[in-house]
Order: C-alpha cells, then sequence, then structure tokens
C-alpha cells in the first residue's frame, strides 16, 4: 500500500474541493479500488504465471501461451485503470491550487492599495472555495474525462478477457508442437474479483453521471437565484500572517 501513499495524499485534498457525490466517487476510489487491489487483489493475482500448467514441456510454449491470454495482467490493467480516473482529477486540483495562488496575490494587493476595484472571485477571507466559473467549467470538464476513461476501460477489459476467468485456455502459437492446454490457478476466487471490480467500475461510472446532472441542476438553480452553488472550506491558507 505504501506506492498508493502519493496518490492518496493527493486525492485527499481534492475532497475539500468536490461536490458530495465527488466525495462518495473519491471514497469508492479508496476503499474498494486502492486498498482492494492493495490488500487482496494482488496476492491472488500473484501466482498466474507460475502455477499456469500446460500439458506440454516445450520450451517457451507456456511464457507465449501465458502472453497471449494475458497481453496484459488484470492487476496491472486495474492499476493503469486507477491512475488515468484520477489523472483529469488531479489536473482539477492543479487548477484550484493555482486560482487560489492568483487570489492570495490579489489580496496582498489589495492590502497595500486600496485603489484596487478588482476582487478574488473564487473565494472569500474564510478559505472557503466557490466552484462557479472557470472552477466550474474546469470539475465538469473533469467528470467528463472520468466517464470516457471508466467506459474504455470497462469496454477494454471485456475485449482483452472478457468477465470470467476460464479454468483452461486452448493454445497453438509457436513454439507449441500442437494446440496445447493451459490451466489458470484458481479460476474461481480470480472471477469473483474480476466481477467485483467491473461492479465498483460502473458503481464509479454511475457516480460521474449523477455527478454531471447533479452539477447542471445546481448551477440552472443557481443562475435563477443569483447564489453560488457550491462553497467548500479550502486546505489552502488565503492570507499570509
Amino acid at each position: 500500500m505504501g506506492e498508493w501513499g502519493f496518490l492518496s495524499s493527493l486525492l485527499d485534498k481534492v475532497q475539500s474541493h468536490s461536490t458530495v457525490i465527488g466525495k462518495v466517487w473519491l471514497t469508492v476510489l479508496f476503499i474498494f479500488r486502492i486498498m482492494v487491489i492493495g490488500a487482496g487483489a494482488e496476492k491472488v493475482w500473484g501466482d498466474e504465471q507460475s502455477n499456469m500448467i500446460c500439458n506440454t514441456k516445450q520450451p517457451g510454449c507456456k511464457n507465449v501461451c501465458y502472453d497471449r491470454i494475458f497481453p496484459i495482467s488484470h492487476i496491472r490493467f486495474w492499476v493503469l485503470q486507477i491512475i488515468f480516473v484520477s489523472t483529469p482529477t488531479l489536473v482539477y486540483l492543479g487548477h484550484v491550487m493555482h486560482v487560489i495562488s492568483k487570489e492570495n496575490k490579489l489580496r496582498e494587493r489589495m492590502q497595500m492599495s486600496s485603489e484596487l476595484t478588482k476582487h478574488p472571485k473564487y473565494s472569500n477571507d474564510k478559505g472557503h472555495i466557490k466552484i462557479k466559473g472557470d472552477l466550474l467549467g474546469s470539475y465538469m470538464t473533469t467528470i467528463v474525462f472520468r466517464i470516457l476513461i471508466e467506459v474504455g476501460f470497462i469496454v477494454g477489459q471485456y475485449y482483452l478477457y472478457g468477465f470470467v476467468m476460464e479454468p483452461m485456455f486452448p493454445c497453438s502459437m509457436k513454439p507449441c508442437p500442437f494446440t496445447v492446454e493451459c490451466y489458470m490457478s484458481r479460476p474461481t476466487e480470480k472471477t469473483i474479483f474480476i466481477i467485483f471490480m467491473l461492479a465498483v467500475a460502473c458503481v464509479s461510472l454511475l457516480l460521474n453521471v449523477v455527478e454531471v446532472f447533479y452539477l447542471l441542476c445546481s448551477h440552472k438553480r443557481s443562475k435563477q437565484s443569483g447564489v453560488p452553488p457550491f462553497t467548500m472550506p479550502g486546505h489552502f491558507p488565503l492570507t499570509e500572517k
């Protein structure tokens, strides 16, 4: 789990600049993806190549058959999925930090000069962030990219392996002397993990879609009432003392 520490700390900062649904999405990402992969899935898939048995002793046959059956390991595939899904959120965090930094400098100039007519747009003196304007557009773009990435990885997993771990795979790749049969270790246990990770990906996808509609409805109500739709407490100080 140590490898995920840096990513987890960055995503934890995003929670303060997300909607309620966004916080639930991050919780799903932390608990049901990162922790499950680190705590259980890596052990289940740790023996997939060493314990695969093929009914031949031809040197190299087992290696090429494994490469054909698994062009990428399930674990590495899910790790890539987590990284790609998290990347738009980290880009949004960078945008938030940039905006806060600019408004910090604007506040410093306002303290030195009373003639400035420009005021901070996205934050207040208490450190609360308002998701509106460019920040709202950035947040919405983040969610759209997360939706596309989730769909892409779900479809990719289906075409790469399907959603069930078959106990036996036929293979006729060279240098195998004939069509050999290769048998996987613990196929039922691995199928359970595959279905679980698929279900979590679908829940994550659903949360993203719901958040898009939530943002659109909240933005529409805010335009009618004139009140900013979201105000979030920030992690970053807005003034230096």
